[in-house]
């Protein structure tokens, strides 16, 4: 098992490519557009990002909001019990006040947590992600790194437009 990367200079959230085993990075508080889910579990998630994310992109078919990366999750406790998540996109400029979708959904701002982490980059499916985690955790741990219990997941590749494996992005800060 590899100890993280030194740290990066320059690299940030979302790089062109793929991401080390552990990299070292330091991600900047970029601005969000998130619709937030307190005390869920993963039973909840199919359906929080499909009503979450289409409620995002009828906003942003309307120009009310603008995409300025990849669709995202931020997991704020343990994913094997109850967590809380923000589940949206990186925008050009975050809501001054909450939105609500045609659904009835509601999109407030927020940001990505600011600091030191560590990053793995998962190819393939989805169910694939879980032993991503575990990995990135083992190597973060193994360096003397610390987690703050918050996960971040970077869906680099769009499921429905993408044909190659799916790249998603895998972010656990630290202390």
């Amino acid at each position: 098992m590899s100890a993280p990367h030194g740290r990066v200079e320059g690299m940030s959230a979302f790089p062109e490519a793929p991401f080390g085993s552990a990299d070292r990075i330091e991600i900047g508080a970029a601005p969000l557009a998130v619709v937030r889910h307190a005390g869920v579990t993963i039973d909840d998630l199919r359906e929080a990002f499909d009503r979450g994310y289409a409620a995002l992109g009828g906003l942003f078919t309307a120009g009310t909001l603008t995409p300025a990366g990849p669709a995202l999750a931020v997991y704020d406790g343990d994913p094997m019990d109850r967590f809380d998540l923000e589940l949206g996109f990186p925008v050009v400029e975050a809501p001054s006040t909450s939105l609500t979708a045609a659904d009835g959904t509601v999109i407030v701002a927020s940001t990505l947590p600011a600091g030191p982490a560590t990053a793995t980059t998962a190819l393939g499916p989805y169910d694939g992600l879980g032993d991503a985690w575990r990995r990135l955790v083992d190597r973060t741990v193994a360096a003397g790194l610390a987690p703050r219990g918050i996960s971040i997941e970077i869906y680099v590749s769009d499921p429905l437009s993408d044909p190659g494996p799916l790249r998603t992005d895998l972010l656990l800060p630290v202390r």
